[in-house]
């Protein structure tokens, strides 16, 4: 299969795939029917990587890997972003493994993009708040954007669309006895932003 590639591929690098052989330690004279699931993802994984790709799109990359690996596998796909300024491109459900690696959200439905935006701005966009009052809450709170509402006593949770520094300060104005901001993962804002529908996959 590498010397396949190598005859498509005009970038191959051969050095790189002798280095990446110690890597994922896979019997290169092995036949790739014979390897487990995850086996195979790591031998499509090395030789693509010596490909030397200007953009690479991957599907559930690390998907039926072990933590080790995983971890291994994403830190060979960012060293190429740094050094060779490499797109990636992730499609993938694993929203919490996503969020610690890519910069640029899109949301899929049904095939047509609903969300696109910079990981940043959109987690600087939806907060979760923590609130109590010392008497009823506030009519002034039904100004805010409210995705979803949950209590427990006294305490109010809050999930809020809005800049965050705003909604801050407009809740500080109502004199709450507690206001706490808490931070949201991805696949909160996931849920939060398409929880009316019935299926959704992220792209990345």
């Amino acid at each position: 299969m590498m010397r396949f590639y190598t005859g498509t591929c005009q970038q191959s690098d051969m050095q790189r795939y002798q280095a990446l052989g110690a890597v994922f330690n896979l019997d290169p004279k092995r036949q790739l029917r014979f390897f487990s699931r995850g086996m195979q993802k790591q031998a499509a994984l090395w030789l693509g990587l010596c490909c030397r790709p200007d953009v690479i799109l991957l599907d559930e990359p690390v998907d039926g890997l072990d933590p080790v690996m995983r971890r291994t596998v994403w830190n060979l796909i960012l060293e190429d972003v740094k050094q060779r300024h490499t797109t990636v491109f992730v499609s993938s459900h694993n929203l919490r493994e996503l969020e610690d690696v890519c910069d640029h959200v899109g949301i899929m439905h049904k095939g047509a993009i609903v969300l696109q935006r910079a990981l940043a701005d959109l987690q600087s966009d939806i907060l979760k708040l923590q609130i109590a009052f010392t008497g009823e809450v506030p009519p002034e709170m039904r100004m805010f954007n409210i995705l979803h509402t949950a209590q427990s006593g006294r305490v109010y949770e809050y999930i809020i669309r809005g800049n965050q520094r705003d909604v801050l300060a407009q809740v500080q104005a109502l004199n709450p006895v507690l206001a706490d901001a808490l931070p949201l993962s991805l696949e909160e804002i996931f849920i939060y932003e398409l929880g009316g529908m019935d299926y959704a996959e992220i792209v990345i």
